[in-house]
């Protein structure tokens, strides 16, 4: 098409919206009443509102306005349900029988904020509430809050020996929100926190304390990259997220320490209904010889199969890659096999980098698993890996979770 002067916008129009305010769609979208008719604009918008927990799909519509001049633009959504209970099942470090429940709502009042929290019982009593509100004061700036009360029975190595703690943290979170653009986001705030250890059986030594109760404060700053396509259960692009966060501490035992890591994550679309996920994370912290470092090795964080927080250490680096193939889809249901292969490596505390690339702190599992996805509910999806290891001393195991594993 030619035109004489440029396209111009004589209104858009949102539709498909039942429970998502239109008033909260025209307020982060970026193509206006009167602006010059934008094909790039609006195709980062279709990007923006297909990432909302609260919007499934997204696709518009141009037509020439009543007067002929101007053209109306319709984004059309389709909306998931979003008020989504959810029950985790997995066995605890003795092995015992241990669940997580919760509610979660992620497009309270229409406005794409998520509201929602978590009772656990893993050996002890756990329960949490967390608010996010990213478009609160603006079309970029919002608020997170979030408080915890976390007990879990917890090992400790030391002296080549093992040692189970009642570990409780206990604190709440405030984070402000910001969207530099479309692409490029950060987060900035403090969490103040009391972390209380309480040894219950196993090894002992008389410069590890049998109990603490410590008051923390932590300062953080996320900073995240985000070129992702999305399309239902599909993804393709890149994305990157840095944490750097700074601990504050009243006790020599568990003194003050820097942490930081990045994870880098990469998805390419293979054929119709394959897609090849992969993510890489390199942290290190301050190099504290203490039993307590925060790196850890574990089923649910990074290696499928390895057990429930099996180790610790002050470094770590993780790879994770995997393909997934799409078995069947329906209007509302997706079944995925997923074929995987885990591995990393970590520092011991007080170490040095060539602990990363000694025999004993390497793990490799392989191994494969199942999604079960719902497509018209937010993040419905429930996923069973089974993971072998490859590597000396190694373990095997199921791993089940909701959502995918990154």
């Amino acid at each position: 098409m030619g035109f004489a002067q440029e396209p111009l916008v004589a209104d858009v129009k949102v539709q498909g919206g039942k429970r998502t305010k239109t008033s909260f769609i025209k307020k982060i979208i970026k193509l206006q009443k009167g602006m010059v008719l934008d094909s790039m604009i609006i195709l980062e918008d279709m990007e923006r509102l297909k990432r909302l927990p609260a919007i499934a799909h997204a696709y518009f519509q141009v037509f020439t306005s009543e007067d002929k001049s101007r053209y109306d633009v319709f984004y059309n959504i389709e909306e998931n349900f979003t008020l989504i209970p959810f029950a985790n099942l997995f066995t605890s470090s003795n092995d015992d029988f241990a669940f997580r429940i919760g509610l979660q709502e992620f497009n309270l009042l229409g406005r794409n904020i998520t509201f929602g929290g978590f009772y656990q019982f893993d050996v002890f009593n756990s329960y949490g509430l967390a608010l996010k509100a990213p478009y609160l004061f603006s079309s970029r700036l919002g608020l997170a809050l979030n408080y915890h009360d976390f007990t879990t029975q917890e090992p400790v190595f030391f002296d080549n020996t093992t040692a189970d703690y009642r570990y409780n943290n206990k604190g709440f979170e405030v984070l402000g929100l910001y969207e530099l653009n479309f692409k490029n986001r950060i987060e900035f705030g403090f969490s103040l926190f009391t972390e209380d250890y309480e040894y219950l059986s196993g090894a002992t030594n008389d410069l590890v304390p049998q109990a603490l109760n410590v008051d923390k404060h932590l300062m953080k700053f996320i900073y995240e990259y985000n070129s992702l396509e999305y399309f239902y259960q599909y993804l393709e692009g890149f994305r990157s997220q840095l944490n750097f966060q700074y601990v504050g501490s009243s006790n020599a035992n568990l003194p003050e320490f820097l942490i930081g890591f990045n994870d880098f994550a990469y998805f390419h679309r293979v054929g119709q209904k394959g897609n090849w996920a992969s993510r890489l994370r390199l942290g290190l912290a301050s190099n504290v010889e203490t039993p307590f470092a925060p790196f850890t090795v574990d089923n649910n964080l990074n290696i499928r199969g390895v057990g429930n927080t099996i180790d610790r250490g002050t470094g770590a680096i993780v790879f994770n890659t995997e393909y997934r193939h799409t078995l069947i889809d329906k209007n509302w249901f997706v079944l995925q096999s997923n074929v995987f292969v885990d591995g990393g490596s970590w520092r011991n505390p007080g170490g040095g980098l060539g602990d990363f690339t000694e025999n004993q702190n390497i793990r490799v599992y392989p191994g494969v698993g199942l999604r079960f996805i719902h497509k018209k509910i937010f993040n419905a999806i429930f996923r069973i890996d089974y993971g072998y290891g490859v590597t000396k001393d190694a373990s095997r195991g199921v791993v089940f979770g909701i959502g995918q594993y990154f």
